[in-house]
């Protein structure tokens, strides 16, 4: 069995290059920008400028699971690489797409399959290199580069958008995209066959409470109850999540007046959504990943119960931000939990038909909250839903409890 320096470096340089993969996927993000000047400019309704937000995010989950299966079997860095050609192929056509349908199929489909491939390719290798005690903190690290991209993404779509109007935004988007991803891909490698990962040092994060001592198949995966239970958790936390940040400019502008720093609630929510990723994952090692998301979705539903309150801008900027903080909690602890439940042999598949409950998410969440504002002309029982949703999540996770490792397998 190997152990060394070595394959402990390589491990944080897949985990830095899948890092920066998301950085760039992140500006899925920073959509309410662009949908706000599609309502604003080309006149299209909340529901249709949410809806290649929505399509986009189902197709990136759903891509997850024959991605993360190709992954699988043939290594990270030939997946990614396909993923940013399409992503920034989807951006570049979405320049000539100036219908609903048309910009669903560009910025949708392909951008949606892009992401897919490239997500799919960056936290499995990543969690292979390390133990079960670093996991939570390797998964936040890897997928923070997502939240936080809207942190630029979202001022810089801004100022292009003004600069250049929507077409050239698009473009330069797509083509900027394409080269780094791929760039970047290079670096993404799986550890060898006979590879285990080191302990973590004296004094780092303690082993998990739920370690999986068995690699499961996809089948076998599908045969549990605690799968199912997840779906709906994630489900749950990303549709409540997603209902506010694919409308946050638009709120930001209709509850708060805020217009012209109408980017700034975005980015702030990128900007906690990251630390909730970075923190969650590290605490999560520790405290345990159900427990975790327990407490993150009870936070988040009382934040929900207060939103329509916030109607001036520090009030509504601190529940955008801590929106995000809660939100981003789901992302590193379900790969991580599933990697403990189900081991990392086959990380990639099994972690993708998990995440297809955040394609269903990413249909729902948006439309809903574009449906609730054209229908009442108020995103008030949006946040009332949302609510909702993230109790019954707390509910669930209060009510799963760690596989024990001798009988992960028999579950």
């Amino acid at each position: 069995m190997e152990h060394s320096s070595t394959p402990r470096s390589r491990g944080w340089s897949v985990a830095a290059a899948g890092t920066g993969i998301n950085l760039i996927l992140g500006s899925l993000y920073a959509w309410s920008v662009i949908g706000k000047v599609l309502v604003k400019e080309w006149k299209w309704s909340n529901a249709d400028a949410a809806l290649p937000f929505s399509i986009s995010t189902a197709c990136f989950a759903f891509t997850m699971i024959f991605a993360g299966r190709w992954q699988d079997k043939t290594g990270p860095r030939i997946v990614a690489l396909a993923g940013g050609l399409m992503f920034g192929l989807g951006l570049f056509v979405s320049a000539y797409a100036h219908s609903p349908l048309a910009m669903v199929f560009s910025y949708g489909v392909l951008g949606g399959i892009g992401i897919g491939l490239c997500y799919s390719a960056t936290t499995p290798p990543a969690l292979k290199w390390f133990p079960p005690g670093r996991k939570g903190l390797i998964a936040g690290i890897v997928v923070s580069g997502v939240g936080l991209a809207a942190v630029y993404v979202a001022p810089l779509t801004q100022w292009l958008l003004k600069a250049t109007g929507i077409e050239h935004t698009f473009q330069l988007l797509g083509a900027g995209a394409a080269v780094l991803i791929c760039l970047l891909s290079t670096r993404l490698v799986d550890p060898p066959a006979n590879f285990v990962a080191a302990p973590a040092p004296a004094g780092g994060p303690g082993k998990p409470k739920s370690a999986a001592k068995v690699d499961m198949e996809w089948h076998e995966m599908l045969r549990t109850g605690r799968f199912y239970i997840l779906w709906a958790m994630l489900l749950l936390g990303a549709s409540a999540g997603l209902m506010i940040i694919a409308h946050a400019a638009k709120i930001a502008s209709a509850q708060a007046g805020i217009e012209t720093w109408g980017f700034l609630p975005v980015a702030l929510l990128a900007i906690f959504n990251t630390l909730g990723r970075l923190i969650s994952g590290s605490v999560s090692d520790r405290l345990g990943r159900t427990q975790t998301m327990m407490l993150a979705f009870f936070l988040q539903a009382l934040n929900m119960c207060a939103f329509a309150y916030y109607k001036t801008p520090a009030m509504l900027i601190f529940g955008a931000s801590f929106t995000g903080l809660c939100y981003g909690t789901i992302f590193p602890l379900m790969p991580a939990a599933t990697a403990d439940f189900y081991g990392v042999k086959n990380l990639g598949v099994n972690y993708g038909l998990l995440f297809t409950a955040f394609g269903v998410a990413g249909v729902a969440g948006p439309i809903l909250g574009g449906k609730i504002k054209d229908l009442s002309g108020s995103y008030t029982n949006s946040y009332l839903i949302s609510a909702v949703m993230l109790l019954i999540g707390a509910a669930l996770a209060f009510a799963t409890r760690p596989p024990k490792p001798a009988a992960a397998k028999a579950e």
